[in-house]
């Protein structure tokens, strides 16, 4: 096992890693790689480049081309049940869903009348519902959005109902709310704060709330804290285990919050995404890059 790769902070971790991979940088000319999302019914990965107004596809035997551009300064992406790609946008400060034929359906872009700050990163329940997180970071400089004034009352985590299309507000005690992630039964929500991000006193931590019949947030904890840097995006592998961006990497964290190990990166992480035929390779987006890592573990199953 490589030292400079890995840091193991509980034995745990030895069986969730292989000792003889090596990390792969794919590509490193981004200016701030997010969003990865992986297709494996088309061996491709799509990610977002924010501050370049692109949105990249990766694969293994063509490499690196451009999927969108502009792309409305495009951050977290996943897809739906039926496989369809769903974006938060920074420009438009909506939640967008691209159709099978390419054309863009906006799924949210107000609440209450108001418009939305800038929707961040999303997930989809295993119910159908779209849940995003809508810090302020889109709007508070033209560098990765467009800079504007708040109109929301707060930054909120929301879901899309997904028959009626409806947005509700499910959280709205967060400062800056970020990435988010499903446990693999679909029963509890892992939702990042990153507030530290513009305030040396600001949150930077996970919170694991309670989902309740798939429409509701019961209690939450606070479910680990990172350091260095802050949490931004995340993923649960199948076993329930949640892998985390962070200043010095991605950090694993078991189901009960211990800290089990990390693996290191040169540059500051953003978001990362399972793949792979097997969903056994970590994909990370970290600054101006994107890397991949071979695990001995799969991600928990995404639409």
């Amino acid at each position: 096992m490589s030292d400079d790769l890995y840091e193991c902070h509980d034995k745990r971790f030895h069986r969730l890693i292989l000792p003889n991979t090596q990390l792969e940088r794919l590509y490193d000319q981004c200016r701030w790689a997010e969003g990865p999302v992986w297709f494996n019914d088309g061996g491709y990965l799509l990610w977002s480049d924010i501050p370049n107004q692109r949105m990249l596809r990766w694969t293994p035997e063509q490499g690196v081309s451009t999927f969108r551009t502009p792309s409305n300064f495009a951050n977290g992406n996943t897809r739906d049940l039926l496989g369809r790609l769903i974006t938060c946008e920074h420009g438009t400060r909506s939640v967008t869903r691209t159709e099978p034929d390419g054309s863009i359906t906006v799924l949210a872009e107000r609440f209450e009348g108001k418009r939305l700050n800038s929707p961040n990163d999303v997930v989809v329940h295993r119910d159908g519902a779209v849940w995003f997180t809508d810090p302020s970071y889109g709007i508070l400089t033209d560098y990765e959005g467009y800079q504007a004034e708040e109109e929301q009352a707060g930054r909120h985590v929301y879901r899309i109902d997904p028959e009626s299309g409806e947005v509700a507000c499910m959280a709205n005690d967060f400062v800056q709310p970020n990435g988010l992630a499903f446990s693999p039964d679909g029963q509890t929500l892992y939702i990042a704060d990153s507030g530290r991000s513009h305030d040396p006193d600001g949150p930077h931590h996970i919170r694991a709330f309670e989902v309740i019949n798939g429409r509701e947030l019961g209690q939450s904890r606070v479910f680990a804290v990172i350091e260095p840097g802050v949490p931004d995006g995340m993923r649960v592998d199948v076993q329930g285990n949640v892998w985390t961006s962070a200043g010095d990497g991605v950090q694993c964290f078991a189901a009960d919050g211990t800290l089990l190990g990390k693996i290191r990166l040169p540059e500051t992480v953003a978001n990362l995404t399972f793949g792979g035929p097997r969903r056994n390779r970590l994909f990370i987006t970290a600054n101006t890059s994107l890397y991949s890592v071979y695990v001995a573990v799969a991600g928990a199953q995404v639409p």
